[in-house]
């Protein structure tokens, strides 16, 4: 191995690592320019690869980890994967991100709404926005894919909807079209019948007639903005006395409810749009309705084996 070849540093090798990934997404991109530019190069880009010692990152782990856990495991992420292109470009012997565990997240456990929280945050809603409460809620639905929405994905006559996209936005605010991330996220899902006379009223009011038609425009009749559903919501949110919810903790809440029906693993998996089973076992919560049916249950059961047991002795007497 040539030894100048380690000599390259962090900030040149990663940018060149960057400029070789013509296969990542616009947001993936961007997210990981800001953690190189703004997380990883002021304390580590002016270090030669070679130099890269494990000391040297799990202090920069420890450090970062205090200010943020959760940004902290994205850059370690990151980072060892830099590395270990670098390992197998052939400029160092090993990758110097030891760090167990560094690149596992741990956030915290989310917040839920009650039923009548989700019907009072909907009502909070500026008219128009009501309904994208009620199916963030009801259908589980991302942010991305309620913005995406159209008119032509929706079938009224079976109350289902079909999850064909999503529409995000770059950090520059440029909306970006962009189909699911996993075949997974393609799916079709059952709208639950108390929605259907809410989300008929809003496609006749506020959605154009065309199929490609967005089903959620702001005021002025443009495509809703993050931005702007983001105001409505924190007003919202702060009427009913919820300040602690963001508006994912909406999807959060209903496949909360949903695990507490009874649903399986696989039918979560499917409503929720996940590929693995672990994305979907995290909202398998347990609750407090669904433990007291479940105490029902155990109590029926308890119940009707002591009512056998007298009838059999009964029977035995007789």
């Amino acid at each position: 191995m040539d030894p100048r070849a380690g000599l390259v540093s962090v900030r040149e090798y990663g940018d060149l690592w960057l400029e070789r990934r013509p296969d990542l997404a616009v947001r993936t991109r961007e997210l990981y320019r800001y953690l190189l530019d703004r997380q990883i190069y002021p304390d580590l880009g002016h270090i030669a690869l070679a130099a890269l010692a494990p000391s040297k990152i799990r202090g920069w782990h420890a450090e970062l980890s205090m200010r943020h856990a959760s940004t902290a495991a994205k850059a370690y992420r990151l980072l060892s994967t830099i590395m270990k292109t670098a390992v197998t470009d052939g400029i160092i012997l090993s990758s110097p991100c030891k760090v167990e565990k560094a690149g596992v997240e741990r956030p915290a456990e989310r917040p839920i709404a009650t039923l009548d929280e989700i019907e009072a945050l909907a009502n909070a809603m500026p008219e128009h926005l009501r309904l994208i409460v009620l199916l963030a809620s009801w259908c589980q639905l991302r942010r991305g894919e309620l913005l995406g929405l159209r008119r032509q994905d929706i079938d009224t006559l079976h109350a289902t909807m079909r999850i064909e996209q999503s529409r995000t936005f770059t950090m520059t605010g440029a909306s970006l079209v962009k189909d699911p991330k996993t075949n997974a996220g393609k799916r079709t899902l059952a709208i639950p019948r108390h929605l259907m006379a809410a989300l008929e009223d809003h496609l006749e009011r506020f959605t154009e007639h065309s199929p490609t038609s967005l089903v959620f425009l702001g005021k002025t009749g443009i495509p809703l903005t993050c931005n702007v559903l983001q105001v409505s919501w924190e007003r919202a949110r702060a009427k009913v006395g919820r300040p602690d919810l963001h508006f994912h903790d909406l999807r959060h809440t209903g496949l909360t409810l949903a695990a507490a029906t009874g649903a399986t693993t696989a039918e979560l998996m499917h409503r929720a749009g996940h590929s693995s089973a672990s994305a979907a076992l995290r909202y398998q919560h347990a609750t407090k309705d669904r433990d007291r049916v479940l105490a029902d249950a155990l109590e029926s059961m308890a119940t009707t084996a002591s009512q056998v047991k007298v009838d059999g002795s009964t029977a035995t007497e007789e």
